[in-house]
């Protein structure tokens, strides 16, 4: 029982009867409360934004828990509504949802906020900028109306079901039918009024998601009462035959019906609102009212016949019981009755007191005027006798006025006994009605009591019922269990019983063959013929079932040869015995038909012989049946040891493979643990060419493995289709990788923040990320696993992973600040063209490419300066140049294989969709993408241009180097934003990453030469130190010394120059 009832007073001074509810679920009501006090914020938010349906559904599903709207009620006057025209009417919608769709308790509740919602229409100001005052205004006016509606009619609920409604409440009487259906055409009228009004303050250039918000909940209520009414309109033109009364409401529902068609033709037209409902769909004529269609007739008014009760189990008692409670019925009514007769009394004698003290109060006022007006008169005559002085006159004033006063005086005591009477009168009539009130309320205890009594009587026969039930249900399992065992057994005994029937029966046979012979001589030979088929017959039985028991044997041997072997051996051993015992049996046939004339004694003999021999034979069957049922047995037993020994197995096999997956998800751990001590050692700088796009398309494809790996492994601990180990290893590793491979990243972009503060808050959520990853691996080990149940375990890589998206998306917003304005823009300006930008970003590093062939094949050709430079400098030259050349031939094979790998990758990814829409759908890469290239294009003419200074004599090798390794880095940096979206086998991703290969060596073939040069110029300057003096020595180490300290204090300035330069260069278009 969740509920239980309560007696209350309530403010008007009547009892009730009230239903305290709990709900069914473990909620605390606390909590409960605080996160309605925050869904009703939401739903109220001063945005001017339609309120969202969840908040919403959770304030409605609030009231259908706690059976109460209370709490909703009182988190609405908390919240500063009235101050703002958006929150009040984005409140009113929240209400009519509520009373629509909520317990109906809601709408009862609903009648003591009246004077709230009447506060909502008064406090909206008249500077409405916003143009939300007359729709406020509109909407209490409705939702008042349709309160008002509800308290007349309490049996309709929210959304006006006509199915319900019928249920809840019999009527038959047509004018009271007529009633309800002109106050639901009232309320119709008032939603037409109140749409009409939403639609004509529509905003062309703002946004109306909040007034159409509103009309979601008209158009379901709109609906439900014109449903109602279309099927009370037939019900009643079936119970009447009167149309002409009917009619002016058909003329009115025809009008209806068209403006609701209108009504929801123009909210059809509404994308927003046909995203949230399905608008209905009405015909251009109004349906046939005389046509019954499916609508149910309208219900007959109860019956006061006591309907049949079940038949009773125990009749003396329940009829007892019955007469018992009819008795305490009959007294309750009794008392009620003995109650009202009395109150009515009281009042008929109040009633007569009351007008007793009318008629003496009125007849006390006509003396005292008459006496006033006597002395009127005589003070008149007393001032005409006087009226010759002053004195007399003033005297007569006074007079007059204390005369007046005199009167006033008696009026005033009248009317104070006059109020004295009725306040006695009245708290007569208060202790009349408390006492009445008392005596009723004892009577309720009293009945409640009783029946109190007569439910806990009722309980604990049902108790003592159920236990006797679950008794005999116990005792019927065990019955039918030991029935099962002896019906196995009987099968059995009847099977031996019918084999020893059948044995007697085939002696009965051989007994009747030889008493035939012994009385048949005659005819020897027929018998000796018949006994010859028989015995060929019986043989070539038995040879059957050889055959039969050999094939049986052969099956057996599968599984146990070196038993059945030998029981085998011993059955073919005892066929043979039984082959030679009928061949002796024939033999002796012969002799005794050969003997039959000349001694009946040998053929007694033969007789004795004959039955000594078949039951040899019988023990000898019986014997192989009994070896055969053992080898059975041993059989089933080896079968189950067999299948323990396969269980034991497939669970070591499974603990085995739970310590390479642990083994493996360790590995992952470490793999994320050296990343993570990498993101935070100061000694490392991670990749230094790594950039923020680049990164972000790290952080992609890290959300991605992550969400993967989870999915796989919930499919393996659920034993599914594609959970397979392999896979299981697979993901974590591309997780693991992935998920390395973005701290990595981050940290090289932390030379791009602006200063020390920004670099430790991208490494600090970055380290959260890596943590979550790390607990990500720990949590799904088996040891931590089997502590839980089976049905919790894969909420674990579930929830995991949503910790993992959320660390990752914090590290990619806060990495995505990094991008500049004008690259972060320059996706979302392209209008549906990111595939265009693309391909003109490949083909720009494409042409970028072919001319820095072609400046190199000029600087090739361009003639040599033999006076300024010597053999050996132009053969270095040359070696440069032909160095140069080929890392340019391999940059245009890599920008080749690069833009096959992007097509490849976009025709597998888009899917049915769009190319625009799929690098839509995948912007972060497709900006690492871009950017990939611009890097390429960029470090190939930087690396022409050092070439071309080197031969000019303006650029020095270690430039020429600086530029090789750029080279190498933006291919580098090309090949992992394409290996991103790649496919694991894929051909182009391997060509791609040959020619990688081929740009890499060739970078680092010219990196040789030039250290081969620097060398052998340094091997020129060498200088002897072992012949040098000692202060000499002395003196050139201190100026190597000061050197060095020169060389590095120039260092660290470059290195905080190049920093600088590359977090302003980064964010500006240059590189473009």
């Amino acid at each position: 029982m969740n509920t239980y009832r309560v007696g209350s007073r309530r403010p008007g001074g009547f009892d009730v009867d009230e239903e305290v509810h709990y709900p069914t679920r473990p909620v605390d009501k606390d909590k409960a409360e605080h996160e309605l006090l925050v869904n009703i914020k939401k739903a109220t938010s001063p945005e001017e934004t339609a309120p969202k349906q969840k908040h919403v559904r959770k304030c409605i599903v609030f009231t259908w828990d706690y059976h109460s709207s209370i709490s909703f009620w009182s988190g609405l006057r908390v919240q500063p509504i009235l101050a703002d025209e958006v929150q009040t009417f984005k409140a009113l919608i929240t209400v009519h949802k509520v009373l629509q769709e909520g317990h109906p308790v809601a709408i009862k509740e609903a009648h003591g906020q009246t004077a709230w919602l009447e506060t909502c229409a008064r406090t909206v100001g008249s500077d409405n900028s916003r143009g939300y005052g007359p729709l406020i205004k509109t909407y209490v006016q409705f939702i008042l109306a349709k309160l008002r509606f509800h308290r007349l009619r309490p049996e309709f609920n929210g959304l006006f079901e006509y199915e319900e409604y019928v249920t809840l409440k019999g009527i038959d009487d047509p004018n009271e039918g007529y009633e309800t259906i002109t106050d639901l055409m009232g309320l119709q009228d008032q939603i037409e009024a109140f749409q009409k009004l939403v639609f004509s303050h529509f905003r062309h250039s703002a946004n109306n998601d909040c007034r159409i918000s509103s009309l979601v909940p008209l158009v379901k209520e709109s609906w439900g009462i014109y449903r109602f009414i279309t099927s009370m309109l037939r019900a009643m033109y079936r119970r009447t035959n009167d149309t002409d009364a009917l009619e002016p409401l058909k003329q009115r529902y025809t009008s209806q019906h068209h403006n609701l068609r209108r009504f929801y033709y123009e909210c059809s037209n509404l994308k927003y609102l046909t995203g949230l409902i399905n608008v209905p769909k009405l015909a251009a004529d109004p349906p046939n009212l005389l046509d019954s269609g499916d609508a149910p007739d309208l219900p007959a008014r109860p019956t006061t016949t006591k309907p049949p009760s079940p038949p009773p189990s125990a009749p003396i008692s329940n009829a007892a019981e019955i007469h018992e409670q009819a008795r305490m019925l009959k007294e309750y009514e009794d008392q009620q009755a003995a109650l009202v007769a009395a109150r009515q009394a009281e009042e008929h004698l109040r009633l007569e007191q009351e007008q007793q003290q009318q008629r003496e109060f009125e007849q006390r006022q006509q003396q005292q005027a008459e006496a006033q007006r006597r002395a009127q008169e005589e003070l008149m005559q007393q001032q005409m006798m006087y009226s010759h002085s002053q004195a007399a006159q003033q005297a007569s004033e006074l007079e007059r006025e204390l005369l007046a006063m005199r009167g006033q005086y008696e009026r005033d005591q009248i009317f104070l006994e006059q109020y004295d009477r009725r306040v006695k009168a009245l708290e007569a009539e208060l202790a009349n009605v408390g006492a009445n009130i008392n005596s009723q309320m004892m009577s309720k205890d009293e009945l409640i009591k009783q029946l109190q009594d007569q439910v806990a009587l009722w309980r604990n026969k049902y108790e003592a019922l159920a236990k006797l039930y679950s008794q005999l249900r116990t005792e019927h399992l065990d019955m039918l269990s030991k029935f099962k065992a002896m019906q196995l057994k009987a099968n059995s005994a009847q099977e031996a019983v019918d084999r020893m029937e059948r044995m007697e029966r085939d002696l009965k046979a051989k007994n009747l063959e030889l008493a035939d012979m012994l009385r048949e001589r005659d005819r020897a030979r027929f018998d000796i013929d018949r006994q010859k088929s028989s015995h060929k017959e019986e043989i070539d039985r038995l040879r059957r079932e050889l055959n039969f028991a050999n094939e049986r044997a052969e099956d057996s041997s599968r599984s146990k040869n070196s038993e059945v072997s030998g029981v085998m051996s011993k059955y073919n051993r005892q066929l043979s015995e039984l082959e030679d015992s009928l061949r002796f049996k024939q033999m002796q046939i012969d002799e005794l038909l050969s003997k039959l004339d000349n001694a009946a004694g040998d053929l007694e003999r033969l007789r004795d012989e004959k039955d000594q021999e078949i039951m040899v034979l019988q023990e000898g069957m019986d014997t192989t049946i009994q070896r055969l049922s053992e080898t059975k047995q041993n059989q089933d037993i080896a079968e189950g040891a067999t299948n323990l020994q396969i269980d034991t197995l497939i669970l070591d096999n499974r603990k085995k493979l739970n310590q390479i997956i642990d083994s493996i998800l360790q590995a992952c751990v470490h793999k994320v643990d050296d990343a993570i001590y990498e993101l935070e050692s100061p000694s490392q700088a991670g990749n230094l060419n790594s950039t923020p796009e680049y990164t972000l398309s790290m952080v992609e494809k890290a959300v991605n493995n992550a969400t993967e790996f989870a999915t796989i492994y919930n499919l393996y601990l659920g034993g599914d289709v594609g959970g397979d180990h392999v896979a299981v290893i697979q993901s974590a590793n591309d997780f693991a990788q992935s998920l390395a491979d973005v701290l990595i990243n981050t940290k090289g972009i932390t030379r791009l923040a602006s200063d020390d503060d920004a670099s430790d808050k991208i490494i600090n959520i970055a380290k959260v990320a890596g943590d979550v990853g790390l607990r990500f691996f720990e949590n799904l080990q088996s040891y931590k696993l089997d502590l839980l149940q089976p049905s919790q375990r894969k909420e674990v890589a579930m929830r995991n992973n949503s910790q993992v998206r959320g660390a990752l998306t914090k590290l990619s917003e806060l990495v995505d600040e990094l991008v500049p304005k004008s690259k972060a823009s320059a996706l979302s300006r392209a209008n549906g063209d990111i595939g265009d930008i693309v391909e003109q970003e490949m083909l720009g590093a494409a042409k970028a490419i072919e001319l820095a062939t072609q400046r190199l094949q000029e600087l090739m050709s361009r003639p040599r300066d033999s006076s300024r430079f010597s053999a050996v400098d132009l053969q270095i030259h040359d070696s440069i140049l032909a160095a140069a050349m080929a890392i340019t031939k391999a940059i245009s094979g890599l920008i080749k294989a690069a833009t096959d790998s992007q097509q490849e990758i976009v025709a597998q990814g888009k899917g049915s969709s769009s190319m625009q829409q799929f690098y839509k759908r995948n912007n972060r890469w497709t900006e690492g993408l871009i950017s990939a290239a611009k890097a390429v294009a960029f470090a190939t003419n930087l690396l022409i241009e050092s070439a071309d200074g080197v031969l000019s004599g303006t650029h020095s090798l270690e430039q020429l180097v600086v530029a090789s390794n750029e080279v190498a880095a933006a291919t580098a940096q090309l090949v992992a934003a394409s290996r991103v979206k790649a496919n694991l086998m894929s051909k182009t991703q391997e060509r791609l990453e040959a020619a990688a290969k081929a740009v890499t060596e060739a970078c680092k073939a010219l990196v040789r030469q030039v250290k081969a040069v620097s060398a052998r110029q340094n091997e020129e300057e060498d200088v002897d130190y072992k012949n040098m003096a000692v202060l000499e020595f002395k003196r050139r180490e201190m100026e190597q010394q000061v050197e060095i300290l020169k060389l590095e204090k120039d260092l660290g300035a470059a290195r905080h120059r190049l920093g600088a330069m590359r977090r302003a260069g980064y964010h500006t278009d240059e590189t473009d």
